[in-house]
């Protein structure tokens, strides 16, 4: 592994029991979009790796670079943990203003068109499905993601890397969602 897998500064218990069809899936992606974009990754070892990444651009950066630079990353994030098997990504269907939503449409539209060049499965969890796996309540706020994802085990840096987390572990726990 190189420095992107390994600068992540969560050093979390190993994942939680969930048979031998999560186990099969592995290694997964897990992703909360965004100009800080959160992710968390199965390593081979079944340890979680997380961290956020910022895609904010420079004044000097035309429209299409923070897509650009998230496929170069994500390109690169695939290959320190020797490919995946499936991404699952947060799925926002209501965005607090007119430029985050079209900023997630960038990022999803990027996402979705990698994983299918690269025939990887993709997936995205609704909010409130998340934050009632991980919390017990859809509508908790961060804070109670956060906390949630700490009680767990794990050390998040903010709510994106929380989120994030928390879809791996519900991916995991859940088979992605067959129950």
């Amino acid at each position: 592994m190189n420095a992107t897998l390994a600068a992540s500064p969560t050093k979390p218990p190993p994942i939680p029991a969930a048979g031998s069809l999560a186990r099969a899936r592995l290694p997964l992606l897990a992703l909360d979009l965004g100009t800080s974009t959160g992710w968390a990754i199965c390593t081979p070892d079944e340890r979680i790796v997380s961290g956020t990444m910022s895609f904010r651009p420079s004044r000097y950066d035309g429209g299409g670079m923070r897509y650009l630079r998230f496929r170069s990353w994500l390109e690169q994030l695939v290959a320190d943990a020797n490919g995946v098997s499936a991404v699952h990504f947060e799925e926002v269907r209501r965005h607090a203003s007119t430029d985050s939503s079209h900023i997630y449409g960038g990022f999803l539209a990027t996402l979705t068109a990698w994983c299918e060049q690269h025939q990887v499965a993709y997936q995205g969890v609704p909010v409130g499905t998340i934050k009632r796996f991980i919390t017990g309540k859809g509508n908790a706020d961060k804070d109670a993601v956060i906390a949630a994802v700490k009680a767990r085990g794990y050390r998040p840096a903010d709510d994106n890397e929380a989120d994030a987390i928390a879809i791996l572990l519900w991916a995991i726990e859940t088979g992605g969602g067959v129950q």
